[in-house]
């Protein structure tokens, strides 16, 4: 699992620095316009609020999310042997399970990807 979603951070943060890895902005003067940082137009979307949301998926942005997602996944490779079915009752077990927890969300975001497997699903536990 862990590999996996390396692997796909690994894409996303190809197609980010591709991409420039610049930042994006919708000047107020501008509206659906989406400048780069020098102020060129990178695309223009005038319908329905796209602008604005596609200037929060710059690739700047991109690269920092997925260095914090990084993170989780170097925090987590260190205590993935504790992530079982049945933990035991104490921190180590504990932040396994929850660490466990967040990176199998990050796997779920790609479960449509071919190598995806169900039995990284999110478990669920009382």
């Amino acid at each position: 699992m862990l590999a996996f979603v390396r692997a796909r951070l690994d894409e996303e943060e190809q197609v980010a620095r591709a991409a420039g890895g610049e930042r994006w902005r919708c000047p107020p003067e501008a509206p659906g316009e989406v400048h780069d940082r020098s102020g060129g137009i990178s695309f223009s979307v005038r319908t329905q609020g796209y602008d604005r949301h596609i200037a929060l998926q710059d690739p700047a942005r991109t690269l920092r999310r997925i260095e914090t997602s990084r993170v989780l996944l170097g925090e987590y490779a260190e205590v993935a042997h504790l992530d079982v079915d049945r933990p035991e009752h104490d921190f180590p077990s504990g932040r396994a399970v929850g660490l466990g927890f967040v990176v199998r969300q990050m796997a779920a975001e790609h479960a449509g990807h071919g190598d995806y497997q169900a039995r990284w699903l999110p478990r669920f536990a009382r």
